[in-house]
């Protein structure tokens, strides 16, 4: 967002990408999940600014003669030191309720996959293709299941799923508490380490606020 704001005085940007190290851009991954699968990128990273039109390179090109470009202003402050560690942690703390959803909306879908293709193979089972040959599903490898065992079977799978997804919510309760621990420890640490070096510098006569 800030480096967009930065060159829109140049022209329209379409879009900014933030890559690890120099290169050819590669495709992206679209991220399905809010709180699974999400990379955190440290340290120096690569920015390619793509403009609508092929003006806007000139433009941009020509701006290192009017001297360093501030990303933080008064108008538009970036967030750093203590400030930015409460933003990184109130972003960090995860809504137990939007989580819950997102599992159950995951398991939801794969229920409905393992469903489909169940019925797919079953529609297949002994059927013969254009050339004669009979496709054996692993469905069709264990024959002569009464329906009321297949049944206990499919109940059973299912009280499976839902005991997996409860120790999985459960689980990140846990990792919930624990991470807010850690955070405030570590926040606690800082402002100790702070509060001494500030007092050694002023004992020292070197401390300038401003």
């Amino acid at each position: 967002d800030s480096l967009s704001r930065l060159f829109s005085r140049c022209g329209h940007v379409q879009s900014v990408d933030v890559c690890e190290k120099p290169g050819p851009r590669e495709k992206k991954e679209k991220l399905t999940s809010k709180f699974f699968n999400r990379k955190t990128v440290t340290g120096f990273q690569v920015a390619y600014i793509v403009f609508r039109k092929p003006s806007g390179v000139q433009a941009a090109k020509a701006l290192s003669q009017e001297g360093p470009l501030l990303i933080s202003t008064e108008s538009h402050p970036v967030k750093t030191g203590i400030s930015k560690w409460i933003a990184n942690y109130a972003a960090s703390v995860v809504n137990q309720e939007e989580l819950k959803a997102e599992v159950d909306t995951y398991m939801q879908d794969y229920d409905k996959k393992i469903a489909e293709e169940e019925a797919k193979a079953a529609k297949e089972e002994g059927v013969p293709d254009e050339e004669g040959w009979v496709k054996v599903t692993r469905k069709g490898r264990k024959p002569g299941l009464p329906r009321t065992e297949a049944a206990n079977l499919r109940v059973l799978e299912k009280e499976k799923q839902k005991r997996a997804r409860k120790e999985l919510l459960n689980f990140y309760a846990w990792q919930h508490r624990e991470t807010k621990r850690e955070h405030i420890a570590q926040l606690r640490k800082k402002f100790e380490e702070d509060k001494q070096r500030i007092a050694l510098m002023r004992a020292q006569r070197k401390f300038r606020p401003y």
